[in-house]
């Protein structure tokens, strides 16, 4: 990732200490190879850096669909816990799987009001709206950006 992302993160993150969420969002299209590098932006600027997908993944092993949907909200604070700066949740697209019936934003959000999250956000922007997946696919999520902290680094 070019340096002028890690700066938007870095000038975000001073905006997000205001309001009741510490969230903020980075897009990321689908297949265009900008999520490759993102480890690297979250060590240069600073953020603890957590494989969210690869975390969750290994929490569920032992556990049944319905025991991983009840416990998702938890296992994400079992996660965060201990993480004293700002965290980078990356692979994020495990909280979008159907069988976890979650809402991924709202969870985001729950977390992000005890941890200062940067989360990478695979999709786009359409308008208004951040989008994940297409229309018709069981993923699909649409939310407006209203009122959400978010970078598109198209």
């Amino acid at each position: 990732m070019p340096a002028s992302l890690r700066q938007q993160i870095e000038d975000c993150l001073s905006e997000l200490d205001y309001g009741y969420h510490h969230l903020l969002l980075v897009i990321v299209p689908i297949s265009t190879g900008k999520k490759r590098d993102f480890k690297g932006v979250a060590t240069q600027a600073g953020l603890a850096y957590v494989n969210l997908g690869l975390e969750l993944s290994q929490r569920f092993i032992e556990l049944t669909d319905r025991q991983r949907s009840l416990r998702v909200p938890r296992l994400m604070d079992e996660i965060l816990n201990g993480k004293v700066t700002a965290i980078f949740l990356d692979n994020t697209e495990i909280l979008f799987d159907i069988n976890l019936q979650q809402d991924p934003l709202r969870l985001l959000q729950n977390v992000s009001r005890n941890h200062t999250i940067v989360a990478s956000w695979c999709g786009k922007v359409q308008g208004d709206y951040r989008v994940y997946a297409e229309p018709g696919h069981p993923e699909y999520r649409r939310y407006p950006i209203k009122d959400l902290h978010l970078i598109n680094p198209v």
